[in-house]
């Protein structure tokens, strides 16, 4: 499948590394010096040299490797976590985000470089950058700090994502 190239975008690519540039920033990978890429038109196109079971996968693997790069230069990814239960909130001060979730002392998280944070009200969390690998890694850092409880369904989730309750000791479930 091709890349469409967005005007504003640069691609090179030179042996085993490609690097973008975009409005957004600059993103740079090695890939396998097996695959072989081509530019013509606006349009990539990433070829295999065989239809072995390793070129086949690498080939697929390179591909979006490549399309991510070339959609986070040019519009970036973003995860929108949620965070339920009472007396659970966040809040950013500088680049921080600081968590009150039911410990006894509250959870700093540092955006390491590349992320930005935001916050609408006080339970809703947007995590966003250019790497679609590290935006990912992040919101389940801040995920795991503390998950979905299956019996009450306080903790934070991912924006959408639907927690099964569990029933009881009195073997009702809540709703």
């Amino acid at each position: 499948m091709p890349i469409p190239v967005p005007e504003g975008v640069e691609v090179d690519f030179e042996g085993g590394k490609i690097a973008a540039r975009g409005p957004l920033g600059t993103l740079s990978r090695s890939i396998s010096p097996d695959m072989s890429i081509e530019l013509s038109n606006g349009v990539l196109t990433v070829s295999r040299p065989t239809d072995s079971k390793t070129h086949r996968s690498l080939h697929g693997l390179t591909r979006t490797l490549i399309a991510n790069m070339v959609q986070g230069v040019s519009e970036g990814f973003h995860k929108d976590l949620e965070i339920v239960g009472v007396g659970y909130r966040a809040q950013l001060s500088g680049e921080k985000l600081i968590f009150q979730l039911g410990y006894s002392h509250p959870v700093e998280v540092s955006a390491p470089q590349g992320i930005s944070f935001s916050i609408k009200g006080t339970n809703k969390v947007m995590v966003s950058g250019i790497d679609k690998e590290l935006v990912g890694k992040v919101s389940a850092q801040i995920r795991a700090l503390r998950p979905p409880d299956h019996y009450k369904g306080k903790g934070v989730r991912y924006s959408g994502e639907q927690v099964r309750l569990k029933a009881g000791k009195s073997g009702k479930a809540k709703k």
